[in-house]
């Protein structure tokens, strides 16, 4: 019998990076609940702060030029369409994602005496644990986009599904039973292990084990701009926790920050995830057309859901966070309202049409002109009274101003003009009804409090 797919790849992709925020925020507001104290809940997010950090750009780089690689590159030969033969690319991409994970495990244990974290040299919340984390977790990454490639939507809410519930239980348990963090690290790795096993089944099934130089090469061509990119701009929130750690030193602080800085999960997921399905759809000039007008449409659609959604979470934002944290976090539900604003520079995707391009170095560039503004401008904010609100507001900022940067560049250099891609009249109008709800709430006008 002919099985029925109720989801596509995008769908599919959407709904797995939705478990993975959902099971981290119920374990965020669980340790809030189970009476952690602020210094406590600081230490669990500072480790899974550093692990991302020191992992997420090199692994964003790596899986996404391998999406507009697969099946089209100088080093193999295209592979038949029947779809049945095994792939080098996804071999050597995960020869890569270890190699990396390798580096970072090595050169974290040489160096882990010289780790400074407010004001304490060497005291990175259970280091060693931290850097078997990054050795563990980061191949594991491949799975999803696995079965991506594969055409296996299904089998992507599957793997998330089953997953994502072992880990939040395995990490749950401990903190029910308010046991120290580092038993919820544990949890982590064990489930990290599990992932490990899944990879090398997936790996046996649908990859051929060909170890190529020249593929390695371009590979890394392609994905050295899209690294640079996620580490200098591409992932603010990693460089506001520095800032905000630099600056105030304090564990507390930096955990009400963290409560705080999260953009709304349903906007990120379900963009980051039709932004990454949708890269191999651009990987060939005679699928722009179609692939431009699929994204417009996609987009759109979720405009119509996620504006009002966002909006309507901005409205109970300052009535929420004390009450589902505690009273003391209520700090950072002011950082929360400006983080729910870059739904706005998120909703349109010049970027996926440059990656899907090949066009990785010029991402880079506007990267790093978001670095060069957010530090300055966010050390700006804090000395001007804002304090970490101010950090958050640079951030939406700098994020505007890069996806302007790159759509200014579609249109000059590529000629694709921003209404070939994006839904212009309904996203001006969402845009302008969720900042006008802002000033609302931020003045006081509007307080549901």
């Amino acid at each position: 019998m002919k099985k029925v797919n109720i989801i596509d790849n995008i769908s599919g992709l959407q709904s797995f990076q939705l478990l993975k925020f959902l099971i981290f925020f119920i374990v965020s507001v669980a340790l809030a609940k189970f009476k952690y104290t602020p210094a406590e809940i600081g230490q669990w997010e500072m480790f899974l702060f550093i692990a991302s950090l020191l992992s997420f750009s090199w692994v964003t780089g790596i899986i996404q030029s391998l999406l507009p690689l697969y099946h089209r590159n100088r080093s193999f030969r295209k592979l038949g369409d029947n779809g049945m033969e095994k792939s080098p690319e996804i071999f050597n991409a995960f020869l890569l994602l270890t190699y990396f994970s390798l580096i970072v495990f090595l050169l974290g244990h040489i160096s882990k005496n010289h780790f400074s974290v407010f004001s304490n040299s060497g005291n990175v919340p259970y280091l060693n644990l931290l850097f078997l984390y990054i050795l563990l977790s980061s191949p594991v990454c491949l799975i999803e986009y696995i079965y991506l490639l594969n055409n296996r939507s299904y089998r992507i809410l599957q793997y998330g599904l089953y997953t994502f519930t072992a880990q939040l239980i395995i990490i749950l348990i401990p903190i029910i039973l308010h046991k120290d963090i580092i038993y919820s690290v544990y949890g982590l790795l064990i489930i990290s292990g599990v992932r490990w096993v899944w990879l090398v089944v997936l790996l046996r099934r649908y990859a051929r084990w060909e170890i190529s130089p020249e593929f390695l090469r371009e590979h890394l061509h392609l994905a050295t701009p899209l690294i640079i990119t996620t580490l200098v701009g591409g992932s603010a929130q990693y460089v506001d926790g520095v800032i905000v750690t630099t600056v105030y030193r304090d564990p507390s602080v930096f955990a009400m920050f963290r409560y705080g800085a999260k953009e709304f999960p349903l906007a990120t997921m379900l963009a980051a995830g039709l932004s990454s399905a949708m890269l191999p759809e651009f990987s060939t000039r005679d699928k722009m057309k179609d692939a431009m007008d699929k994204i417009k449409n996609k987009s759109k659609n979720l405009m119509h859901i996620l504006f009002p959604v966002t909006m309507l979470t901005m409205f109970f934002t300052r009535w929420i966070y004390p009450r589902l944290f505690a009273p003391e976090f209520h700090v950072s539900a002011g950082v929360f309202m400006v983080y729910l604003l870059l739904i706005i520079p998120r909703m349109v995707f010049p970027h996926t049409i440059l990656i899907g391009r090949k066009r990785t170095k010029v991402t880079m560039v506007a990267a790093l002109i978001e670095f060069a503004i957010n530090i300055p401008l966010s050390l700006l904010m804090i000395r001007w009274g804002y304090g970490i609100v101010g950090v958050a507001v640079s951030t939406l900022i700098v994020y505007i101003i890069s996806r302007i940067f790159l759509m200014v560049y579609l249109w000059m250099a590529m000629n694709i003009k921003p209404k070939e891609y994006i839904p212009v009249r309904v996203f001006l109008i969402y845009s302008a009804l969720i900042t006008l709800l802002f000033v609302l709430i931020d003045h006081r006008i509007i307080d549901f409090h």
